[in-house]
């Protein structure tokens, strides 16, 4: 059998015949689709970070210009939920890099840089909740005493 199908062999390319070199190409075009995937989740995720923070200072600047200096919340609420959205595109990011590459020590590091986030994360959604059931709470003793 092998010998009937050596001349068909032969008639290929010397590309087509090594079967490594195609999956080696392939292989690698795809991890730098990825590579390139992950820059762009990373570069998303930066992108929000800056529009949060050009947001949050434009909410102070604002804040300041008018004298009210007494409760930042709300420009902290707003600077993060900025943050709260980037963390989750750069765990993404995180996530696609060991996709490629899952060593145990690519592992470890997504273990890690999962945790960290995740933990930000919830904390950073805790104290938005937290603010905001704050804020709902105290708006309309402020607007009873404003009724008086």
């Amino acid at each position: 059998m092998i010998l009937r199908l050596t001349p068909v062999f032969s008639a290929l390319p010397e590309t087509a015949r090594d079967v490594t070199s195609v999956h080696g190409r392939a292989e690698s075009t795809i991890i730098d689709a990825v590579l390139w995937l992950k820059l762009g989740v990373e570069t998303v995720g930066a992108g929000i970070i800056a529009l949060g923070i050009i947001s949050a200072g434009w909410l102070l600047i604002k804040a300041l210009s008018r004298g009210q200096t007494a409760d930042f919340t709300a420009i902290r609420l707003a600077l993060a939920r900025y943050l709260a959205l980037a963390l989750e595109f750069q765990l993404g990011a995180d996530i696609l890099s060991t996709a490629i590459s899952p060593s145990w020590e690519q592992l470890g590091k997504l273990g890690t840089i999962a945790i960290i986030r995740t933990a930000l994360n919830y904390f950073l959604s805790r104290e938005m909740r937290d603010e905001r059931h704050q804020t709902n709470t105290e708006t309309p003793a402020v607007a009873d005493r404003a009724d008086s």
